[in-house]
């Protein structure tokens, strides 16, 4: 590596390079060629002649302290104390010992972590924190994923569809999971304005800054009752919660009202077309804890309609383009909402804007 890639300060985190095993460091950016070699287990082939196996199982966005050591102890044994977390809740185990690789996988089961999500598979669900922790939140996130996991699962441990699948979830339109680019995404929607608590915002927030967070101009300061607070134009109101981000006194959250959407098309891979962003599907659907039979019912008919018609290899959204969008709707079974047309005042930003053409 370059020189000036190996300097040492005491600001922000260490470099990356000391966390590498060896022979990451000995073969980087030498790497010949990879392949899977069966659900959950791929190899790296360096122009030297090493090999690096990767064992990929099931993680949890939430995990135990225990969890994690149970983990940890699993990398000292067979992996040299070697893994990583993916940006998708998967753990990956890194050996240059083949003969480790049934063991680890074995171990892995044995604490309940499946293997698999490499290749043409369903990977972990990324997602957000939903009612856990947020305060935002439109939905849950850990226990849809675990509803919609559960009916999914059998395309994680194998490679039986026409190419890779990633789905998210997000639990509010601020959308801290990866829902804007992927291929099924799982996003929870407020459908009303904030419950603005008049008498209370000017002790508690700062007017000026909530006026600022909204991202429509639906927010404006007033007096009431002899009180500096703030009114919504609900009719600009976009339910984003960014208001009651910055003012506790404009709670979002309604058991009644709020609810799920389905998007889908999104991508990050550059792979036969260019990135795209996921697109709406299903604008709405209730939110019905503990096991949301809607949603994982709406998501597991997706994956199995794409899984039947889609070509080797094509991604969600690959598939739809080609067979049009309203085909798609159709095939489906979705009806279509005043909610599909997109009229959001800064649209041109989600316009074509790539320098990839399409043979």
């Amino acid at each position: 590596m370059a020189e000036a890639t190996k300097r040492v300060t005491d600001i922000g985190p260490p470099h990356y390079e000391k966390f590498l095993p060896e022979i990451i460091k000995k073969n980087y950016g030498t790497w010949k060629y990879h392949e899977v070699l069966k659900p959950g287990v791929m190899v790296h082939v360096g122009e030297s002649g090493d090999k690096l196996f990767t064992v990929r199982a099931a993680g949890a966005r939430l995990m135990s302290i225990y969890r994690i050591r149970e983990i940890a102890d699993l990398a000292d044994k067979y992996s040299g104390g070697h893994l990583r977390f993916t940006s998708r809740h998967n753990i990956e185990f890194l050996l240059t010992d083949s003969a480790n690789i049934e063991p680890l996988i074995a171990g892995l089961k044995e604490i309940g972590h499946p293997i698999g999500g490499i290749g043409n598979s369903i990977s972990s669900i990324v997602h957000t924190q939903g009612w856990i922790h947020c305060h935002s939140a439109a939905t849950d996130a850990s226990g849809v994923v675990k509803a919609v996991m559960d009916e999914v699962f059998p395309h994680f441990e194998k490679m039986d569809l026409p190419g890779k699948l990633r789905i998210a979830l997000a639990c509010c339109l601020n959308m801290c999971g990866a829902v804007h680019c992927s291929d099924i995404a799982i996003l929870g929607v407020h459908t009303r304005p904030p419950k603005t608590d008049f008498a209370t915002v000017n002790k508690v927030c700062e007017i000026p800054n909530v006026v600022a967070s909204c991202p429509t101009a639906a927010i404006r300061p007033v007096t009431a009752d002899g009180n500096r607070t703030v009114e919504v134009i609900e009719e600009q109101c976009m339910f984003c919660a960014n208001c009651f981000t910055v003012c506790p006194a404009m709670p979002m959250n309604d058991p009644d009202t709020d609810g799920i959407s389905i998007w889908v098309g999104g991508k990050v891979s550059n792979a036969r077309t260019e990135p795209q962003f996921s697109k709406l599907a299903i604008p709405f659907l209730p939110n019905n804890p503990p096991r949301w039979p809607e949603v994982t019912s709406a998501v597991s008919n997706l994956v199995e309609l794409w899984a039947a018609n889609a070509r080797p290899f094509e991604r969600m959204g690959e598939w739809i383009d080609r067979i049009t969008w309203p085909r798609f709707f159709k095939m489906a079974g979705l009806e279509f909402h005043p909610e599909h047309i997109d009229d959001f005042k800064h649209a041109g930003l989600t316009y074509k804007r790539s320098m990839h053409l399409v043979r």
